[in-house]
């Protein structure tokens, strides 16, 4: 085997090293944030919640069943609670850009309304299923 041929062949390995590696890192950062920035529906938060009491407190089947309602509340609950957040925080960030308009010039208002809808494209399936209410322009 030659020497040229030898450089091809570790090239060729090289590259396709580096399109494994590439490929795997966008399919995990995807992965990742469907795992970390998706909220779980209140059945699946439940159902983890019984899998988990039912395994570390070895409940019987018994048990499972008496606690399964109080743990289908806390987990319609919870949910309600990440949406009221997530709403209150949307409405905190609004109101201050609405604020900081009237201190902007024309050129970064119109910035500011790109960040927004740079923002809301980004999140448009990506958090709450709920669409957080719409705020009208500020002048």
């Amino acid at each position: 085997m030659n020497r040229a041929l030898q450089w091809k062949l570790i090239a060729g390995f090289l590259l396709v090293f580096l399109a494994g590696g590439v490929t795997g890192a966008f399919v995990g950062a995807a992965h990742a944030r469907h795992f970390f920035f998706m909220a779980p529906r209140p059945a699946v938060i439940s159902e983890r919640m019984r899998e988990r009491l039912q395994r570390e407190l070895s409940l019987t089947p018994e048990q499972v069943a008496k606690i399964s309602p109080m743990l289908d509340k806390a987990a319609a609950q919870l949910h309600e609670v990440r949406r009221d957040t997530g709403r209150r925080v949307h409405e905190i960030i609004a109101e201050t850009h609405q604020q900081m308009a009237g201190i902007l010039t024309d050129e970064q208002r119109r910035k500011l309304e790109q960040i927004e809808d740079r923002h809301r494209r980004w999140h448009h399936g990506h958090g709450p299923h709920e669409s957080p209410p719409e705020q009208s322009p500020t002048p």
